[in-house]
């Protein structure tokens, strides 16, 4: 039996010609090397070639089966794969959305603030002013102190 399908007797150094012809090759004995022998191409009977012709026919139609299956298969699970993908990318669009929002309202509260930060800057340099001139106060009245000790003892 061949992978093709057909029957064909194994004989030792066998080659067909690859174009449908039954070919057998000569025969060789070293001892008489002037003897060939060749067979004529034998037709299969008519019942072989339309059985063997329905086989390949159902054996076609079972593989071109499977293959149209598998590739209805792939692309039913590139739809679906494609409708995940768009269900995902929407949920990324409500986020980047939401996102947006609750970045300007911030931004919003955030000038709405503006007007109390600038005051709290404007009170902290003031402090900042009226520590440096505590300081000084500090040190003109332990210098007054100082003179007022020293007054006192003479």
């Amino acid at each position: 039996m061949r992978a093709g399908g057909g029957t064909r007797e194994r004989m030792p150094g066998w080659m067909g010609t690859g174009r449908g012809q039954d070919t057998r090759p000569f025969s060789f004995d070293p001892d008489d090397a002037a003897v060939e022998t060749a067979e004529e191409a034998k037709e299969p009977a008519e019942a072989d070639i339309t059985e063997l012709c329905r086989d390949m026919f159902s054996k076609m139609a079972t593989y071109l089966t499977g293959e149209l299956t598998a590739t209805s298969e792939d692309y039913k699970l590139l739809e679906n794969m494609n409708k995940l993908t768009s269900l995902k990318y929407l949920e990324m669009k409500d986020i980047a959305i939401n996102i947006s929002r609750n970045l300007k309202d911030l931004n919003q509260k955030y000038a709405e603030l503006q007007p109390y930060l600038d005051q709290i800057n404007v009170i902290e340099e003031q402090v900042a002013a009226l520590e440096q001139a505590a300081y000084k106060l500090d040190a003109y009245s332990k210098k007054l102190e100082a003179k007022y000790k020293k007054l006192e003892k003479r």
